[in-house]
């Protein structure tokens, strides 16, 4: 599906050990975190600059090849899921912290750089980066601003979005823009918060201008247990209305507890739900929230404080395990990602395990509680035939129901491959179309990521409303994507 001229081409632009064609080498690359989805790429290419991705765009696009970016690999959604006979671009290998600056609190990254490494190097200054994915340890830079990803602290600080301040981008034709830079604010139309979640269907992040904040003078965090769900779920409700923001707060139901206590060993009790606290800033703000999120926990259930700093990480462990905890009580699970509004936690989660009784599976809940950012596990094994299809029917039925509540179908995920059937649920067809005409403006071929995202890609020709062929499709000279 791929010509030999443009492997050459793509062998000369990268490198011959960077250009991998070879069949059993390509199955790494054949989905990403989401692996019910699999499909293997005609040919993988590891750029290591700039230069070498606008080489490998140009060869792409003089060949007529759709490109499909990459980061780690560790995305949920399918959004570096290949597509037929694309070249897959890699940039683990892209992974230089080009330049720091501590005084305008920000620093210049390349996409390949891992989350947790930026935290890392900046801690000794007293610095440190705020979206912290459960894949902090192993997720890109440029995979976190692709699906803009979130994490348990986002609550008060914000998203990726809100920590990016610009970026070097490579369009469809090999040719290099800057959006934004490292300034509070430039002039125009915010095309860095377009680019951040646009899941690569606008171009190829090959630098990344990072807000960096000050590391908080204190945090206090605190473990409340309760009942069940409701309870907790309300409780959430109640330390939100009373003015607090905390820096995260996460919940767990008991299948997810049991699953992180076997896995981690953390000396978490037996109950029907938990939630894990934070709040930081200034020592006196700090004292004066933590008492006041304390009291009112208290008022729904029982509350164990750590007793120490040591604690406190053990207790953030096994939250940021869970996910892979879970896998200690299942051979399968698939992770949904919907968003509803805190005030209907309570009902939804009734909601999703009554789903889960319907279908006989089990559903494992763990998740961002202060902005409502659900994550079901639906367990099942994929060696007993349509339980892997059920298990995605019922994530299916998960998303509807949080569209039901008011909420969205992704919160920090991604949509990708997963959940494009669900945007027409969302979205009417004049607000895909208007979605369209943007990319459109950035990807005129529609080359980039194809087939993510929206349900029915569209030639940028085409007019709004219901799918019709474009002629160039119905004579086989284009495709849909």
């Amino acid at each position: 599906m791929i010509s030999e001229a443009a492997i050459r081409s793509l062998r000369q632009a990268v490198g011959e050990r960077n250009c991998i064609t070879e069949p059993e080498q390509l199955r790494t690359y054949e989905c990403d975190g989401l692996t019910s989805f699999r499909l293997t790429p005609a040919v993988v290419v590891l750029p290591e600059t700039t230069a070498e991705v606008v080489e490998v765009v140009k060869v792409a696009h003089a060949h007529g090849l759709p490109l499909v970016p990459r980061g780690s690999g560790t995305g949920l959604s399918g959004g570096a899921l290949p597509v037929p006979g694309c070249v897959l671009v890699g940039l683990a290998r892209m992974k230089r912290i080009l330049e720091i600056d501590l005084p305008n609190g920000w620093m210049r990254v390349e996409p390949g750089v891992i989350n947790l490494e930026v935290s890392r190097r900046l801690a000794p200054e007293g610095y440190y980066y705020a979206p912290d994915p459960s894949s902090q340890s192993v997720c890109s830079i440029g995979g976190n601003v692709a699906e803009n990803s979130g994490g348990a602290h986002c609550l008060k600080y914000g998203f990726t979005v809100n920590h990016v301040l610009g970026a070097r981008v490579v369009l469809a034709d090999g040719s290099v823009v800057e959006l934004g830079g490292p300034v509070l604010d430039t002039p125009g139309y915010d095309l860095t918060g377009a680019l951040v979640g646009s899941e690569g269907t606008l171009g190829i992040v090959t630098e990344v201008v990072l807000r960096v904040l000050r590391k908080p003078e204190a945090t206090r965090t605190f473990f409340a247990t309760f009942p069940s769900t409701d309870e907790a779920g309300n409780a959430v409700s109640r330390i939100i209305a009373a003015g607090i923001v905390p820096a995260a707060i996460e919940m767990m139901d008991r299948l997810a507890i049991v699953a992180i206590k076997a896995a981690t060993g953390v000396d978490w009790p037996d109950v029907g739900a938990a939630l894990l606290m934070d709040v930081d800033g200034p020592l006196a703000e700090v004292e004066h929230t933590a008492q006041e999120a304390v009291r009112i926990a208290r008022e729904a259930g029982a509350l164990l404080v750590p007793k120490d700093e040591a604690e406190r990480q053990t207790m953030w462990k096994g939250r940021k395990s869970a996910f892979a905890a879970v896998g200690r009580i299942s051979p399968n699970y698939m992770v949904q990602d919907g968003v509803i509004p805190r005030s209907v936690i309570a009902p939804v989660l009734r909601e999703i395990e009554e789903l889960a009784t319907r279908a006989g599976l089990r559903i494992a809940n763990v998740f961002h509680a202060g902005d409502g950012n659900l994550h079901p596990l639906v367990l099942y094994d994929a060696r007993i035939h349509g339980q892997e299809e059920l298990a995605e029917k019922v994530g299916g039925e998960i998303l509807r129901a949080c569209i039901r509540a008011g909420g969205s179908i992704t919160g920090e995920h991604g949509v990708g491959a997963d959940k494009a059937p669900y945007m027409g649920e969302l979205f009417s067809e004049d607000d895909l179309a208007t979605m369209a005409l943007l990319r459109c403006s950035f990807d005129p071929e529609g080359r980039m990521n194809p087939g993510k995202i929206f349900p029915t890609p569209r030639l940028c020709g085409d007019r709004p409303g219901k799918y019709t062929p474009h002629p160039l499709e119905e004579s086989g000279e284009a495709g849909r994507g």
